[in-house]
């Protein structure tokens, strides 16, 4: 039987509570109870040190379940594995802990590169990687785009006349499920640079508020007036209606001229919307602040 980890933790604060006290007393809580069933399969004699409603740990009692962690080779108290992958929980001991370890792709992103020809591969317009955030080296990008959606992502190329501005672009999956985590560090670090971060994505609510959410400072949308020829009704999703309300408050935020008001004013006003597989005609990059 594995420590549980609840159990674990219990034991790891009370092992800080005994760095100012010669004794911590615990009420027989769940974690407790793991506690003590875990004693008895190791055979740890609790002695006087339980009763029906408390369990009293000292120095002694610590030493001792440490012991038999070591003989198992799991990882002794102090020692969390929350939030490790699960090669760094096996430098710890053999002991796996799924739940809180972190995801293999906690810090991963889908990124697309010049191409890059490899033997053995056809060669194809862009070079897709998956890539550890920490391995990018951000001062080596002058902006970053991000890509709403992964078909448009495999499909996306920054040769654009808006994007010639912009030498060597950092051209990234905005993620899921697998890769948003990775996203959500990237997009942190990278406002950290104050560089342009522009959001390629649907002219809707959900495009704009995850724009918004990102810390992005552009849009790169068709320009105004091919959108308002183009964008349709039925690119309205009724399930954003409710998310409306945060950006008639941008929209009302707005100077007067900026160009992001008529595009806010045809999504909201006219209730227009425009998916990004569908863009057509000339984009700009339109200041989303």
């Amino acid at each position: 039987m594995n420590l549980p980890s609840r159990a674990r933790n219990g034991l790891n604060g009370v092992a800080r509570e005994l760095l100012r006290q010669p004794t911590v007393e615990k009420p027989r809580r769940q974690w407790v109870d793991d506690v003590v069933a875990w004693c008895h399969q190791h055979d740890i004699d609790l002695a006087t040190r339980i009763n029906s409603k408390t369990l009293r740990f000292d120095a002694a009692l610590l030493a001792q379940i440490n012991d038999v962690l070591e003989s198992a080779r799991l990882a002794p108290l102090g020692r969390s594995l929350s939030g490790l992958s699960s090669s760094a929980q096996a430098q710890e001991g053999v002991e796996e802990d799924k739940s809180t370890r972190e995801s293999p792709r906690a810090r991963r992103v889908l990124v697309s590169f010049p191409p890059q020809p490899t033997t053995g591969l056809v060669n194809e317009p862009r070079t897709i990687r998956d890539v550890d955030v920490l391995g990018l080296k951000l001062s080596a990008f002058s902006a970053l785009i991000q890509v709403e959606n992964l078909d448009s992502f495999y499909e996306f190329s920054p040769e654009l006349p808006a994007l010639s501005g912009y030498a060597n672009p950092l051209v990234v999956y905005r993620g899921d499920s697998h890769y948003g985590g990775g996203f959500v560090l990237l997009a942190d670090a990278w406002h950290k640079t104050r560089r342009t971060h522009i959001y390629a994505g649907d002219f809707d609510v959900k495009g704009v508020t995850l724009a918004l959410d990102s810390n992005a400072t552009h849009l790169l949308l068709p320009n105004i007036e091919w959108l308002t020829q183009n964008a349709t009704p039925l690119h309205v999703p009724a399930e954003q209606f409710p998310y409306q309300r945060r950006l008639r408050k941008h929209l009302a935020a707005l100077p007067s001229a900026h160009p992001l008001r008529e595009y806010l004013t045809l999504m909201l006003e006219k209730q227009r919307g425009l998916r990004q597989q569908w863009f057509g005609g000339d984009v700009v990059c339109v200041g989303l602040g």
